[in-house]
């Protein structure tokens, strides 16, 4: 099923004494561009957030991250006090021994080495298979969300699939008037030189052979297959890319028979498909 590259999932649970809130958000990229912001604690999983991301996701500029919105007030042994004590009373016997007036001792102290512990706790495994469960569930909420999308999209595509199709159609209607008023034109020029000698069954060669040249058949029948596959491409998930491909090759046939259709009305209806056609090419760069 089609889906939109732009889509946010978000999921919220709570670990021990920990709220952690998840967040992604997607928007249109021809690759996957990754932005992600996890807490330091949770660094050792991000090579694996980000396969998940890869897989679950496939394409677009992501945003991802974890949030801790609350937890307990437990201290987590950031200070030394052991070691901290005893540079205080070294720096103070220190100072004394000098006679030198007091000083801020904390301030020195914090700065010294050890004194302040920045390793941050294990996570334990159970920990990340929380955080990796939750980052799912993310992946799949904003997933939901770009197949609603994809439906709106599906619905349009097939609209101006349609209005193209039946744009060749009323092409038909036009082609007898069309092939009629080239002849009279052509024979028309040649009547207007009265003093030149004209061989008929040489003529009647000319214009059969400059009537094939303005031949559109071969257009309007690749440019139908072309709408048919389209309409086929839609329903094989992540096919976006290939949508554009099959687009561009629309314009082509699009273009051709613009070019060879000397005919005012078939112009009009030229005209009314490329604008579908740019109209879905616009949209076609935010389908996944």
């Amino acid at each position: 099923m089609l889906q939109s590259m732009t889509g946010f999932g978000k999921s919220n649970g709570l670990y021990q004494s920990k709220k952690v809130s998840i967040e992604i958000r997607s928007l249109n990229s021809k690759g996957l561009d990754l932005n992600v912001r996890i807490p330091s604690s949770y660094k050792e999983l991000e090579s694996e957030l980000r396969k998940l991301l890869g897989e679950q996701l496939d394409r677009g500029k992501i945003d991802f991250g974890i949030y801790i919105e609350s937890q307990s007030d437990q201290s987590n042994g950031l200070i030394n006090s052991e070691l901290a004590t005893q540079y205080y009373q070294e720096l103070k016997k220190l100072n004394e021994s000098w006679s030198e007036d007091p000083v801020d001792y904390l301030s020195l102290v914090l700065r010294l080495p050890e004194v302040l512990n920045q390793q941050a706790p294990e996570v334990s495994d159970e920990e990340k298979k929380f955080i990796m469960d939750l980052a799912l569930n993310a992946c799949q909420k904003l997933t939901q969300f770009r197949v609603q999308e994809g439906e709106a999209l599906h619905a349009d595509f097939t609209e101006k699939i349609e209005s193209i199709r039946n744009g060749i159609q009323e092409i038909i209607a036009f082609e007898p008037e069309r092939i009629q008023v080239i002849r009279e034109r052509i024979s028309k020029a040649l009547t207007d030189l009265s003093d030149v000698r004209i061989d008929e069954n040489r003529l009647e060669q000319e214009m059969i052979y400059y009537l094939e040249k303005l031949d559109v058949s071969e257009e309007k029948m690749r440019l139908t297959n072309h709408l048919d596959y389209f309409l086929n491409t839609m329903v094989i998930p992540r096919n976006g890319k290939k949508l554009g491909f099959i687009c561009q090759e629309m314009g082509r046939e699009i273009n051709t028979l613009g070019s060879k259709c000397n005919h005012a009305e078939i112009q009009k209806r030229v005209v009314d498909m490329k604008d579908n056609l740019e109209k879905m090419k616009e949209q076609i760069l935010n389908t996944l």
